[in-house]
């Protein structure tokens, strides 16, 4: 595989994840009735935004065509926080799910980091963005059991 579709592979599938993480959250802020469950989701979903907007111009910039979809699994993750929150408590059938799709999202950047196949200069685009992953993360993991516990 060349370098230029290594790159190309490798960032579509964060940019994949992210717009499903966008995605999801922009539908969750509309369904939960706690406005500041709201806010916060519509939060997260502009940083998902800014990540996507920075890792297409980078496969773009590399000669690639950016992906325009999420994937078959954020649909289905997706799906399921829908039946969850609609036969449990909404709220924290979102914050579960969502908290899911960071997961995801987290564990695809780290693998990223890991891929000596990538230029430098990709990874350490990459590890910039990393902060906003792992703050997006850690809300949504705090957020999640201190809803379980309560």
């Amino acid at each position: 595989m060349s370098t230029q579709s290594t790159i190309e592979h490798r960032l579509n599938d964060l940019i994949e994840i992210a717009r499903d993480g966008q995605s999801f959250y922009d539908e969750a802020a509309g369904k939960v009735k706690d406005p500041e469950l709201s806010a916060l989701f519509t939060r997260i979903a502009a940083v998902k935004t800014r990540i996507v907007a920075a890792l297409s111009g980078s496969v773009a910039a590399s000669g690639g065509k950016p992906a325009e979809h999420g994937t078959m699994v954020g649909s289905m993750q997706q799906f399921y926080g829908k039946v969850r929150a609609a036969f449990g408590d909404t709220n924290y059938g979102y914050v579960a799910e969502l908290e899911e799709s960071e997961d995801r999202l987290l564990a695809a950047f780290k693998d990223v980091l890991t891929d000596n196949d990538l230029p430098p200069t990709v990874r350490q685009e990459v590890q910039q963005l990393l902060p906003e992953v792992q703050e997006c993360h850690n809300v949504m993991r705090t957020r999640k059991h201190a809803m379980k516990a309560a």
